[in-house]
């Protein structure tokens, strides 16, 4: 959760924020941090490219978990949660990472440390996370396995 409100604050956004406010405050703050626009000062490049990288960062991050974008894809999250069982799944600074059989993976930002070593210790990992993780924490699409 600390890394949303880090995002939010580098964009200068709010929570509220649409697609659209997102990517006029991405655009015109890549206006101003673009290292092109430091032809012969190479210590301002540098610095530009810093601040380039954590923009694209932030926004992108901010795009995936923004409410127009989870409803886009609120179907294919619906299908993979209700019928495709979870092959793996690893936490790591309070984001749990699930991969799914049909090759979808989620994370899921802000799960406590003790939700995961309880679904660790779970008969079924699908069926902890249909009751205590699914729909209770923000997630978002964090891609497809590779078909082989």
């Amino acid at each position: 959760m600390k890394r949303i409100g880090e995002h939010r604050k580098l964009l200068g956004v709010e929570k509220s924020a649409t697609l659209k406010d997102l990517k006029t405050v991405y655009r015109n703050t890549m206006k101003d941090a673009h290292p092109d626009k430091f032809v012969n000062d190479e210590a301002g490049k540098l610095e530009a490219e810093e601040k380039s990288k954590s923009v694209i960062e932030a926004y992108h991050f901010l795009v995936s978990i923004n409410p127009e974008t989870q409803e886009k894809y609120k179907e294919e999250y619906t299908e993979t949660i209700s019928s495709s069982i979870i092959q793996d799944f690893y936490y790591e600074k309070s984001i749990l990472k699930v991969q799914h059989f049909n090759g979808k993976m989620f994370e899921y930002i802000g799960v406590p440390r003790n939700t995961y070593i309880k679904m660790v210790n779970s008969d079924s990992p699908s069926r902890f996370a249909r009751r205590h993780i699914y729909g209770k924490y923000i997630y978002r699409k964090n891609g497809e396995a590779m078909a082989e």
